[in-house]
C-alpha cells in the first residue's frame, strides 16, 4: 500500500512536471508569436510610412510643376503684352528719335 501511495505521488509529480513543461513551452511559443507579430506590425508601419512619404513627394512635385507652368505662362503673356504695347509705340518712338537727331544736326524738315 505504501508503494501504491508513493507510486501515485510520483505519477502525480510527473504529471505536474509535464504540465509545467507544457505551460513553459506554450509561454515561449506565445512570446515568440507576439515578438513576430510585433516585428511584422513595425515593418508594416514602416512600409506604410514610406508609401505615404512617396505619395506626398509625388503630390508636392506635381504641385511645384503646375506652379512652375503657371508662372511661365504668366511671364509669356506679360511679355506678349509688353511686346504689343511696344509695337504700338514704335512709330512714335522712331519719329521722336529721328526728330531729336535732326535737332542735333540742325536740320529742318
Amino acid at each position: 500500500m505504501k508503494t501504491d501511495v508513493l507510486k501515485s505521488i510520483r505519477e502525480t509529480e510527473e504529471e505536474y512536471q509535464a504540465m509545467i513543461r507544457d505551460a513553459q513551452a506554450e509561454r515561449k511559443k506565445s512570446l515568440s508569436d507576439a515578438e513576430l507579430e510585433a516585428d511584422n506590425l513595425v515593418r508594416k508601419a514602416q512600409n506604410d510610412a514610406g508609401d505615404y512619404r512617396n505619395r506626398r513627394l509625388v503630390e508636392a512635385r506635381a504641385q511645384a510643376q503646375n506652379r512652375y507652368t503657371e508662372i511661365v505662362k504668366e511671364g509669356e503673356a506679360r511679355a506678349e503684352t509688353l511686346k504689343a504695347q511696344g509695337g504700338k509705340n514704335l512709330t512714335k518712338a522712331v519719329d521722336f528719335v529721328v526728330s531729336r537727331f535732326k535737332e542735333h544736326l540742325h536740320v529742318k524738315a
